[in-house]
């Protein structure tokens, strides 16, 4: 089975927590060398996709502005975790695939779609989610939008958080072993201050080696 992310995935950018490490501030509207955060992350899943959603409970008409459709979580399961902003996606995503990210991953690899397509091509299960040192990382997940029905229950009945219903589906794990570093988030003030310092010249060398592998 191939799956062209192109044709086949919609890609969901989470920024529908609280964000509470950060002093309640809405984290994708966060600024990062001068621009808010969620821009960083439009700025690498979009072109991975056939089209994009952004998951927000606050600020929804600051984020229309950025040009795509914004879902919020269900009022019954609203800031219940990155879950609820994943079904509310899946009630209106017109492909068969969702791929999510965090609105604090700045600079998501731009083969995370295909190699997380990649992976399900080569392994029969249902989901696949990055890994980086061992550690999953659940948030950076590609699902099938059958599973919305699925998710519905495990979240009526509340089971649990991201990780534990990943686990359910028995989720294929993808290393970026060349790449892990990019997948780190914020969740602290400290962590954007230092991202600040280094963010340029970390991406000025993430560029030059996508660039280097395309020739």
């Amino acid at each position: 089975m191939v799956i062209d992310a192109q044709t086949a995935v919609t890609g969901l950018i989470l920024a529908g927590g609280r964000a509470e490490r950060m002093g309640g501030r809405d984290k994708g509207l966060l600024l990062l060398a001068g621009e808010p955060l969620i821009a960083h992350s439009i700025r690498c899943l979009r072109p991975q996709v056939s089209e994009l959603l952004i998951s927000a409970n606050r600020h929804q008409n600051i984020y229309q502005t950025f040009g795509y459709r914004v879902v919020s979580d269900h009022p019954e399961l609203r800031f219940r975790g990155p879950l609820a902003g994943i079904l509310a996606a899946m009630m209106v995503a017109q492909t068969p695939y969702l791929l999510t990210a965090p609105c604090d991953a700045p600079l998501l690899p731009l083969d995370y779609a295909r190699r997380m397509c990649a992976a399900l091509e080569q392994d029969p299960a249902a989901v696949s989610v990055v890994v980086t040192a061992d550690c999953w990382q659940p948030v950076f997940a590609l699902l099938p939008v059958a599973l919305r029905d699925d998710l519905a229950d495990w979240l009526t009945t509340g089971q649990g958080g991201v990780g534990r219903w990943l686990q359910r589906h028995q989720p294929a794990l993808v290393a970026f072993p060349d790449r892990s570093t990019l997948f780190r988030n914020l969740n602290t003030p400290e962590d954007l201050a230092q991202l600040e310092v280094d963010f340029s010249c970390r991406r000025a060398e993430y560029c030059d080696d996508v660039g280097t592998r395309a020739h």
